[in-house]
């Protein structure tokens, strides 16, 4: 590259004679070749570029899985198992874990069916029912494996028949209790009113059950599990930090309520709570990228057989165990925000439940993979989010050599 030099006006010989004092020499201009520079742009560019085709993350946690139980358990736990440190462990069995034994006792099942070598922690809940006494909260405590209580509203769900019918009249003393043990509540969010429309379900929870509740209890540590709608932005933003907080999963981040019927009737896009307008999915996405803390990662990956969810009355649930880092890593690239994915993968549910962050790593690496058609168990198979699809980003436990 050439470059001119203007320089300040300079005789043309070196000692000055008398005829130069007359007749002053005219300007000279130098000129010099530089070195290239680098392009420092386009260097960060390409230093960006390799960076967002793989990034190295804190191995993520998982704050809402349904692992069930017996063959499906088998089948479904190493992939949760295979990228993820800790899943907070559902307890709508059949029947429900509602004894710390039985939690105890479903704890050494999930451990047996781990894949050989894996650092996997199952942390256990209890599910809460109209009759769980405070002593049953203290002895969850005692036993060292129990980390929250999960709510279910009487009929909300899968296997939620047994739940809570009247939370204020029959709960608080055990709410109270945990309070003094700082153990979570983890709440399903929907009213059960049949005369409530299935998409207000949730803002008219917050708005009778959970709102009251939190101001009665304003000490107690709650987890909204898997938001769907603005209103429970709303209401979680407005709470104190580090008392209210959420889950959210990949399909009410990346699904609104079209995609139940586009091409026909979608069974295995159907979950409760309910996918909801687009207006709302975009409300969460814009939360959950903003890198706020009060949002973590929560899959509700729930396992169903094909011939439950393909059938005249399907089963509620998306098993997204298998894609959900790369369905979130995606939703975190087309909001411009890979730089807040560790945090909501890996920092927030920790941070929130008192527990310290995983030390391992593992890498997502932008390198497209097809979403198997189905994963098979003892006595059938299993349809996983995205079935047959293409997706862009793969979770490795390998940094790229």
């Amino acid at each position: 590259m050439q470059v001119a030099v203007n320089t300040t006006t300079v005789g043309a010989h070196p000692h000055p004679t008398k005829s130069s004092y007359l007749r002053p020499s005219p300007p000279c201009r130098v000129y010099f070749h530089a070195s290239p520079r680098p392009n420092l742009r386009a260097i960060a560019m390409a230093t960006k570029s390799q960076l967002q085709d793989q990034l190295i993350i804190t191995r993520p946690d998982d704050w809402h899985l349904h692992l069930r139980e017996g063959g499906v358990l088998e089948a479904v736990v190493p992939h949760s198992a295979m990228h993820f440190g800790r899943a907070i462990i559902m307890p709508n069995l059949k029947p429900p874990v509602t004894t710390t034994a039985r939690a105890v006792e479903y704890r050494e099942d999930i451990l047996r069916a781990l894949p050989p070598g894996s650092s996997f922690v199952p942390l256990m809940t209890l599910y809460l029912t109209d009759n769980t006494s405070p002593e049953e909260i203290k002895l969850a405590i005692k036993s060292g494996i129990i980390f929250a209580v999960k709510l279910y509203p009487a009929g909300a769900t899968t296997n939620s028949q047994d739940g809570v019918t009247d939370i204020f009249g029959k709960c608080l003393p055990v709410l109270e209790e945990m309070v003094r043990q700082e153990m979570p509540l983890l709440v399903h969010g929907e009213v059960t009113d049949p005369h409530v429309d299935t998409f207000d379900r949730e803002k008219v929870f917050i708005d009778k059950i959970l709102a009251p509740l939190v101001q009665k209890l304003p000490q107690l540590k709650i987890v909204m599990e898997h938001i769907t709608t603005m209103d429970a932005v709303n209401f979680i933003e407005s709470c104190e930090e580090g008392h209210v907080a959420a889950t959210v999963t990949p399909q009410h981040l990346l699904l609104n309520r079209n995609a139940l019927f586009q091409g026909g009737l979608q069974p295995h896009n159907y979950c409760l709570p309910v996918l909801k307008r687009e207006t709302h999915r975009q409300a969460i996405v814009s939360a959950v990228t903003n890198g706020s803390r009060r949002y973590f990662l929560g899959t509700d990956s729930a396992p169903h057989d094909k011939r439950n969810k393909e059938c005249s009355c399907g089963c509620a649930g998306i098993y997204s165990a298998p894609v959900a880092l790369s369905l979130y890593a995606k939703v975190f690239e087309e909001a411009g925000a890979l730089d807040k994915l560790e945090a909501f993968t890996s920092f927030n549910g920790p941070d929130f439940y008192g527990l310290p962050r995983n030390i391992s790593k593992i890498v997502l690496r932008k390198n497209a993979w097809k979403v198997p058609a189905t994963y098979k168990h003892s006595s059938g198979e299993i349809v996983p989010m995205f079935s047959g699809s293409t997706l862009e980003w793969l979770p490795s436990d390998q940094p790229k050599e």
